[in-house]
């Protein structure tokens, strides 16, 4: 499994990217994919997507221009789990709002958020910029 990164311009600060790819792995340590995954960060939102949206391509797409870090690593923690459930659990796209797969994701992602702190507290001060 590959997952290739693309910043879109001025999406994420470049001091943040190290930050998100420590992130990255320790979503892939917990939640493992099989299939490759593009995972792109945005200055602004595209069509109807919130923060956060995926693509029947394996893609996710993260706006990053103007949040904290935390919210963006959030974002993303919950489109990947969405990936995992799709890819590894084998379950259809719910609704986007409410249901199994979207509570889940949000329960999870935060979990996960809160982990990532505990296990790395020197990267903390990162984390609320």
């Amino acid at each position: 499994m590959k997952i290739k990164i693309t910043y879109k311009e001025n999406s994420v600060e470049k001091i943040k990217h190290k930050y998100i790819q420590d992130f990255i792995k320790f979503l892939f340590e917990n939640y493992p994919l099989k299939k490759n995954l593009e995972i792109i960060f945005l200055s602004k939102r595209i069509g109807k997507m919130t923060t956060g949206c995926r693509s029947q391509k394996n893609e996710l797409k993260i706006l990053g221009k103007g949040r904290m870090i935390r919210d963006i690593l959030r974002t993303l923690a919950h489109e990947w789990i969405h990936e995992y459930q799709i890819d590894i659990m084998g379950r259809k796209i719910g609704p986007n709002i409410g249901g199994i797969n979207e509570d889940e994701a949000n329960s999870i992602a935060g979990k996960l958020l809160k982990i990532f702190e505990k296990k790395y507290p020197e990267k903390e001060y990162m984390m609320y910029e």
